[in-house]
């Protein structure tokens, strides 16, 4: 039988439009086979396994990827619809001299396309013998393609139609059918949130790429709808495959010999000149990996600077391998954790590339002005054979989880478990992946539960996942291997440090030894400034590089204004902290690295230094110390911080430095530290900080690691042993604090529980009570949050001139706010954003007027202007000033700056 040809179609089917543009757009059928053929030729690329989608589809394997692709180019049917097709002129023209009538009004009301998807779709999946149910559950998945899944999916039906309308539509998905879907009809089964959600991602992703002019030309491409699609497909491939396009990397194992030793791993993983040896904890973990089958959950605790981060690599290595997982993700918790493992990820592909090309992204908030990812933009390599580079497709919006690697924050991988737009792409970047998840203690009960949600999806999804800690309470653990579905009952009961895996194998673990460090000294001081100040300039006397960490970046600023005038020349004083615009951020965090790092090839290091800083750099960051002063904050924190003491191994230090000494500001045995003032109390709870305080005041030596897990479980146990202190203060602590502390947690997990999306979820019910919300990038959808605290908004710190120009600098050229920017500038301006979250700033920056120099280009659409005068900008009764060595200061206004 002769293929069909197009001009056998009835005129309207040819017509019907999908793409606007002279002189006859893109035709619907034309680009849902455009669509359709992106799908095939992805799912393919990307080395996903037919068996596996067979399974959660209820679809025959031999023909899983050709029915999947066909279900993804039905998302537009919906455009075959009245109330879309009026929406441009000239194709509304074209539609009614081919006999689709734009009458009655009432017809033209329901202008969602992808809401009539949803509607339409159902009853004709099933006049094609697809069930009832499943033929549901597809429409609600393709027609999520404009970022948010239906909740109720009836209201899309174009009402009063005439019936050619809905002749017309029949027969364009005959023409589409007929060219692209199997014979097969598939099982009767109902699908799960989680197959509903896959498909979700996999069709918007396609779509972006099947929607892009210059790739795939308006028109029909061949005499018969069949032609078109085989060219669509030709293109396709060579669109994934093209640097110059998209450039997608097709799914490789890193790890092309899965019979190489721990030894020999490890020493390619840090790209050493020398062999290594592996540590206890890498030779335990892969030791475990190798008796195991299936994706995988594990659990690595242990102390600082054992070689986590070299394990995470080691065992993505063996888990892709085995498994064969598309890629993988590290999730850190802060940008600045992010981009420092961002250049050790880069070492590490590189190191196993052999000539492959990789892509890899930095996906956080503050990837746009990072310079290492600016010089591997679209280009493959510039040294040599190598072969990594960081796709700009890529780097798009909600893009940077498709990456086959990718670095970042947590937040990326939780917007996928909340209502936001697209969430569904973040898991489809996720699904099949080794995620590692880092410092996983980190979290308050609100972000915690979020992971444990992120958890359950990533196991759906056939993920395996690596979590990291080196102080993680019991419970905690607990929860996030109840999390991947192992009862408490399984857990097998390991001293510190530990290692615990769970795969189709079942639960397992192991212990390892881990290197003695110095006994670390602990002593308490007054919180006040005054005498962190003294204690700071004291060490410094000695020689030596330190630190000093406090808990608000107020109090940063405030030590550094008090500092700064008493050091002499030959110290060199840091401050480090979050209230930095971007690009200066960057370039202190390089500096904290070079001058507390690693030694460089010369080993140098200055004589004398001190680093004043916030939590910023409390982990991850591979830093090292001769003497530390800290705020007093909760057990597990403290040891984080403590962990940068002597973390290198030196040959020399001060002599009076020889033996590492922690100084906490408010852990004095006569009194309870001041938790008001200095607001510690607000950050992390009364209860935690009083408990840490309690504990800690009969501990003058910790001994690492040995004391690590005994610390963290003593303060984080259900009732804390507290029978040194007076009666009084037990009952405080226990019936206040204690009641307090619970009240808060509980009702934090419970509002991320309401929050979080789950997968175990009916999908015709699973969004009905969950907020809209927007991702990181919208500042309307204020609901959804990856954490909690104030609202937050990204300010742009502007100079305003006489003229009404603004300055990026009071020394630079002036730009007109009134005007769209170009690309060049708007980079320079998203350079300089910083994040503020002071509640009457907010609220004021949102009242102003908007600008069409950011609101017009999409890299700043979501900024606020903050414009600063000489004395500083007034907002409501906040004084905001950006000092250059200071940051962005908060201050009351007086009287007079009020009048």
């Amino acid at each position: 039988m002769p293929a069909l040809r197009f001009s056998d179609l009835p005129p309207a089917i040819r017509q019907l439009w999908a793409k606007s543009g002279d002189p006859h757009g893109h035709g619907l059928l034309c680009h849902m086979l455009d669509v359709a053929a992106v799908a095939g030729a992805l799912l393919d690329h990307c080395g996903i396994s037919p068996k596996a989608l067979a399974l959660r589809f209820g679809l025959p394997e031999q023909a899983v990827f050709s029915w999947l692709a066909a279900l993804v180019g039905l998302h537009d049917l919906g455009k075959a619809t009245p109330g879309f097709q009026v929406k441009w002129d000239a194709g509304r023209a074209l539609d009614e001299q081919a006999g689709l009538p734009f009458v009655p009004e009432k017809a033209l009301e329901q202008d969602r396309h992808d809401l009539a998807t949803a509607s339409l779709l159902p009853a004709l999946l099933q006049a094609r013998d697809a069930p009832f149910a499943w033929s549901l559950c597809v429409a609600q998945a393709v027609s999520a393609h404009h970022g948010f899944n239906f909740v109720d999916m009836r209201k899309g039906a174009p009402l009063r139609e005439p019936g050619v309308w809905k002749q017309t539509r029949e027969q364009l998905f005959d023409a589409y059918w007929n060219t692209v879907a199997p014979a097969d009809v598939p099982q009767d089964c109902d699908l799960s949130l989680i197959a509903v959600e896959w498909l979700a991602g996999l069709t918007s992703v396609c779509d972006w790429i099947g929607s892009n002019s210059e790739w795939f030309l308006p028109g029909e491409r061949g005499a018969t709808p069949r032609e078109h699609f085989q060219n669509a497909q030709r293109i396709a491939c060579s669109v994934l495959i093209d640097g110059d396009k998209l450039g997608w990397p097709p799914q490789h194992a890193l790890l092309q010999q899965p019979d190489i030793n721990c030894d020999k791993l490890v020493t390619r993983i840090l790209n050493a000149q020398q062999p290594l040896a592996a540590r206890p904890l890498q030779r335990v973990a892969d030791a475990l990996l190798a008796e195991g089958m299936g994706p995988a959950l594990m659990v690595v605790e242990a102390p600082m600077g054992e070689g986590k981060t070299e394990l995470a690599f080691l065992a993505s290595l063996r888990l892709q391998a085995r498994q064969g997982h598309r890629g993988i993700y590290f999730a850190l918790p802060t940008q600045a954790t992010g981009n420092a493992l961002f250049e050790r990820t880069l070492v590490f592909l590189r190191a196993f590339a052999d000539g492959i090309r990789l892509d890899i992204q930095l996906a956080h908030g503050g990837a746009a002005m990072n310079e290492t990812v600016a010089k591997l933009r679209n280009v493959w390599g510039d040294e040599g054979d190598d072969a990594v580079r960081s796709s700009a497709w890529f780097g798009q919006r909600r893009r940077g989880l498709l990456s086959p690697y990718g670095v970042g924050t947590v937040d990326q991988a939780l917007f996928g478990v909340m209502n936001v737009k697209h969430h569904f792409v973040r898991l489809w970047g996720l699904a099949d992946k080794v995620v590692v998840l880092d410092e996983v203690h980190a979290y308050d009960a609100y972000t915690s539960t979020l992971i444990e949600a992120l958890l359950r999806w990533l196991k759906g999804m056939g993920c395996s996942v690596i979590l990291m800690s080196a102080t993680l309470p019991d419970a905690r653990r607990a929860r996030l291997l109840n999390a991947w579905g192992v009862d408490s009952s399984d857990i097998p009961e390991l001293p510190y440090p530990r290692v615990v895996l769970a795969d189709h194998g079942g639960v397992r673990g192991e212990t390892f030894n881990v290197r003695e460090q110095q006994p670390i000294a602990v002593s308490g001081l007054d919180e006040s400034l005054e005498s962190i100040a003294a204690a700071a300039l004291a060490a410094l006397d000695d020689g030596g590089c330190g630190a000093v960490i406090v808990n608000t970046v107020d109090r940063a600023q405030q030590l550094y204004t008090m500092l700064a005038g008493s050091l002499g020349g030959d110290v060199e004083l840091l401050l480090f902290h979050a209230r930095f615009p971007a690009d200066e951020r960057l370039l202190r965090e390089r500096q904290v690295l070079q001058t507390f790092g690693v030694p460089d090839a010369s080993g140098q290091r200055p004589a004398r230094a001190l680093l004043l800083a916030t939590q910023v750099a409390e982990q991850s960051l591979d830093i090292d110390f001769d003497f530390l002063i800290s705020d007093l904050a909760p057990v597990d924190l403290l040891l984080q911080r403590a962990g940068r003491l002597h973390r290198h191994r030196r040959e020399q230090r001060p002599a009076a430095h020889l033996t590492p000494h922690l100084r906490v500001a408010g852990l004095l045995a006569d009194r309870l530290p001041e938790l008001k003032q200095t607001k510690w109390g607000s950050i992390y709870g009364d209860y935690l900080c009083v408990v840490t305080w309690a504990v800690l005041l009969h501990e003058p030596i910790w001994r690492l690691p040995q004391d690590i897990d005994r610390l963290v479980q003593a303060v984080y146990a259900p009732w804390p042993d507290l029978s040194h202190l007076p009666q009084e203060l037990q009952d405080r602590i226990e019936m206040v604090d204690k009641t307090r502390h619970g009240a808060k947690t509980t009702f934090q997990a419970q509002l991320a529980s309401h929050i979080a999306i789950d997968p175990n979820a009916e999908p015709a019910y699973a969004y009905a009570d969950k907020p809209h919300g927007a991702d990181e990038d919208d500042i309307l959808g204020l609901r959804n949050k990856t954490r909690l605290g104030e609202d937050s908004v990204t300010a742009i710190p502007l100079w305003p001139d006489g003229d009404g120009n603004w300055r990026l600098a009071l020394d630079e050229a002036p730009f007109s706010p009134q005007q769209p920017v170009d690309d060049a500038l708007a980079k320079r301006l998203y350079a300089r954003q910083i994040k503020l979250s002071r509640k009457d700033v907010v609220q004021a920056l949102l009242q102003q007027p908007l600008f069409p120099a950011l609101q017009e280009h999409a890299l700043l659409a979501h900024c606020q202007p903050l414009l600063l005068q000489a004395g500083g900008c007034l907002l409501d009764d906040t004084l905001v000033s950006l000092d250059p060595n200071l940051g962005l200061i908060y201050g009351l206004a007086s009287k007079q700056e009020k009048a």
